[in-house]
């Protein structure tokens, strides 16, 4: 009975993600189609373990000869505590995604874990937390990823405007930081919500927006340093989308040159029904 609830929970959590649009926040809808495989998946064996117990316990009933029979049932008495701790176990992960709230990733967690991390430190090739930049050249083979952002140099060259959205956030952004120089003074568009650290100078702030490359246990902060014009004021978790000018700038901090974006326009607006930027293949 405890193998049918169990079954009966997760299959039930899949459901639920799916039909919320939650499951968004797990995993890059790219790969929806395990999880929506995993709920018939978890349906079929549901069925079979129903099936089994029923067989069993017409069985059991059909040869019950009661407690003189032989049986030592001493044995299923001391074991109830084990199977009972096992169902726990294995009902936890169940029970918290359905009667937990689904939190959504904003600038708390840059602030608790800083902005600054060991991706930019030069020679360090095990890092593996990434911000502001996307990098999956662990993704790739060496001549595959060359490949791979040269053709985003030329679609990006060949816009007029380049314009930052969930689709391609993660794409271009990452051919941008790769290659700075070739498209200075473009004109660039960006939605995102605004982070401000401590050290930096009154009119720069970070625009930015969680990522997922594959699931929520890879996704990064990513976006861009913007130089906004002297009378604006923002707070943090404030989405704006702003445009701008690029350009770069040796970022003290990050001992580093990075893009910049040069504000000349920029409007609050409300966060998307779906904060998070995916990456595509």
């Amino acid at each position: 009975m405890f193998r049918i609830l169990v079954l009966i929970g997760f299959t039930y959590l899949f459901m639920h993600l799916h039909a919320s649009g939650n499951i968004s926040k797990y995993i890059n809808m790219k790969y929806s189609y395990i999880s929506e495989a995993a709920i018939y998946i978890f349906i079929f064996f549901t069925l079979i373990c129903i099936y089994f117990y029923i067989k069993k316990d017409n069985e059991h009933d059909h040869n019950h000869c009661g407690p003189d029979c032989g049986h030592n049932h001493d044995n299923e008495d001391n074991t109830w505590w084990k199977r009972s701790f096992t169902f726990l176990v294995l009902i936890l992960p169940a029970a918290t995604g359905l009667f937990l709230p689904t939190a959504t990733l904003d600038s708390n967690i840059v602030a608790k874990k800083g902005l600054f991390f060991s991706a930019y430190k030069e020679g360090d090739a095990y890092s593996q937390r990434q911000f502001l930049q996307p990098d999956t050249t662990s993704y790739y083979g060496k001549d595959d990823y060359s490949e791979l952002m040269d053709k985003g140099v030329k679609k990006l060259q060949k816009q007029e405007t380049i314009t930052l959205g969930e689709q391609n956030l993660l794409n271009d952004l990452e051919t941008i930081y790769n290659y700075p120089g070739q498209f200075i003074d473009k004109q660039v568009t960006i939605t995102g919500f605004s982070y401000k650290e401590k050290e930096m100078s009154q009119n720069q702030i970070f625009l930015l927006r969680f990522g997922i490359i594959h699931c929520i246990a890879d996704s990064g902060v990513y976006g861009m340093l913007l130089d906004l014009p002297k009378d604006v004021q923002t707070k943090n978790d404030e989405w704006l989308q702003v445009s701008g000018k690029l350009e770069t700038i040796y970022y003290q901090p990050f001992k580093k040159t990075i893009p910049v974006l040069k504000v000349t326009s920029w409007k609050k607006v409300a966060q998307p029904e779906d904060p998070y930027a995916y990456r595509s293949y």
